[in-house]
């Protein structure tokens, strides 16, 4: 909020000191009009408008210091209230409001002398004749002037012309405009001098239609000093009286030749992108990393990727660990044994399990530690699912093994406490004789679902083995199992 307030007073304060230098003793009304409403709709813009400098630099990602996700951060929130904020924005709310009553309670008058006196329509607008001594003023399309002075025809043909123009150009909605950022930003008194200038303009753009309707200079400025002590009381009203002064004087006989004209308005160009760039402008750098010759080559991917910090237990037919190795060291024969990668998680999924699973992120790396056997006491091989005829199922088929497993894991107390919910992926052998062995974890949620996992597998029943050609064969099996706590 500050830097807003900043950095738009700035902004209207150096386009009304150009005004003031540049435009105003110059006799281009309606574009001075334009430049004073949209100087305020542009310093209002400023503070949101971010213009992005791109800068290179070079900096070596060998030895940068790196912030592991996932740490636990500690922050400390002072539970006490700052009185002298609120006081502030009490103190705020009470002005507003002032002149927020204030401004209604003068369009209410406005509106009822409206509709408590008689009105005549005349060119495009509309008089209300009023019992009291005014001069002519004007409100959106109504002009207000004195009832017996109408009557008595004491009221100059110059006079209905300067207001008409009031009510043609809707000058009211500038003062509106401005009436309504002065209630608002009542604490800043920039918008007392724009409200001045804009309707002094207004002033300038009325009696310029006045000089040329009537072409009688002097005549016009001896009716305007005949009725320089009169005053109006209203506020939102366009006043024939508003500042009568030298200067409305002097720009009524006062020329402004075109090429001045249009070498001031293009002075304002190189003014306006100066006040962007030096208000907008936020330097950024970009970074070319010098990397290392191992990060020039290809990163691996896949299995390999996945598998990268596993190691696997190679056995013998005997079921003995005769062999510990990484993934690249494995033979094409025991990759073949490799138990596969858990699916991906659609992307809704694992979007909504990592919302609810705060403190445990899902783990994408496989795990510690796979047994690879690849000989079958006869046949000498494992099948995976693709490779058998007849794939291994549960007997009365796997909605009788979810229930199963639903009926016998049990969930740890730390996952009771917490809202938690994700996939369990196992891996196991389907025996030939339909028992399940080398039960393993490809993937868990943490607070022991994994190993909860193994239990309850570990007390399945039998399952129907897998088939090639209507023999029993060791089969390959991989499965999720679905963790929900409420």
């Amino acid at each position: 909020m500050i830097d807003f307030i900043i950095k738009s007073t700035l902004s209207l304060s150096f386009l009304l000191a150009v005004y003031h230098i540049l435009l105003e003793k110059e006799k281009i009304h309606q574009f001075n009009r334009f430049y004073l409403l949209f100087s305020l709709v542009f310093s209002f813009s400023i503070p949101f408008i971010t213009i992005e400098v791109v800068q290179e630099s070079i900096s070596p990602l060998i030895g940068k210091a790196t912030i592991k996700p996932g740490e636990p951060t500690m922050i400390i929130i002072e539970d006490s209230m700052n009185y002298w904020l609120v006081s502030l924005w009490g103190i705020y709310a009470i002005v507003s409001s002032i002149l927020i009553i204030r401004f209604i309670t003068n369009i209410r008058k406005l509106t009822s002398r409206i509709n408590s006196n008689p009105a005549i329509d005349y060119k495009n607008s509309k008089l209300v004749l009023l019992k009291e001594k005014v001069l002519p003023h004007t409100f959106l399309d109504t002009i207000f002037i004195n009832e017996t002075d109408y009557h008595n025809r004491k009221i100059e043909a110059e006079l209905y012309t300067h207001e008409l123009i009031h009510v043609t150009q809707k000058h009211t909605l500038d003062i509106l405009f401005i009436e309504i950022l002065k209630m608002v930003f009542w604490f800043n008194p920039i918008f007392i001098f724009y409200k001045k200038a804009i309707q002094l303009n207004h002033e300038f753009l009325a009696d310029e239609k006045v000089v040329k309707s009537y072409n009688n200079v002097p005549f016009y400025q001896n009716l305007l000093l005949s009725v320089a002590n009169a005053n109006s009381s209203y506020y939102l009203a366009s006043n024939l009286n508003y500042s009568i002064t030298k200067k409305r004087l002097i720009m009524m006989t006062k020329t402004t030749s075109a090429p001045t004209s249009m070498l001031k308005k293009l002075v304002l160009i190189p003014l306006f992108t100066s006040i962007v760039i030096l208000s907008c402008a936020k330097k950024v750098e970009k970074e070319e990393s010098v990397q290392s010759p191992t990060e020039l080559k290809s990163p691996i991917s896949g299995m390999e990727k996945y598998f990268e910090e596993t190691t696997f237990h190679i056995k013998d037919e005997n079921g003995t660990t005769i062999a510990n190795k990484k993934f690249n060291e494995l033979t094409t024969e025991e990759k073949k044994n490799v138990p596969p990668p858990p699916p991906p998680l659609p992307v809704s999924e694992h979007k909504q399990e990592m919302k609810e699973q705060s403190n445990d992120p899902l783990d994408t790396k496989g795990p510690q530690f796979v047994d690879i056997n690849i000989y079958n006491n006869k046949t000498g091989k494992a099948y995976t699912t693709t490779e058998v005829s007849e794939k291994p199922n549960f007997p009365g088929g796997m909605d009788e093994f979810y229930k199963f497993v639903g009926e016998n894991y049990k969930i740890s107390p730390q996952a009771s406490e917490i809202k938690l919910k994700g996939k369990v992926y196992v891996t196991f052998m389907v025996e030939k004789d339909g028992s399940l062995s080398e039960l393993t974890i490809l993937r868990d949620i943490g607070y022991g679902t994994g190993e909860e996992a193994i239990r309850v597998l570990k007390l399945c029943p039998k399952w129907i083995p897998g088939k090639v050609n209507n023999i029993p064969v060791k089969t390959l099996y991989s499965l999720p199992i679905t963790i929900k706590t409420d």
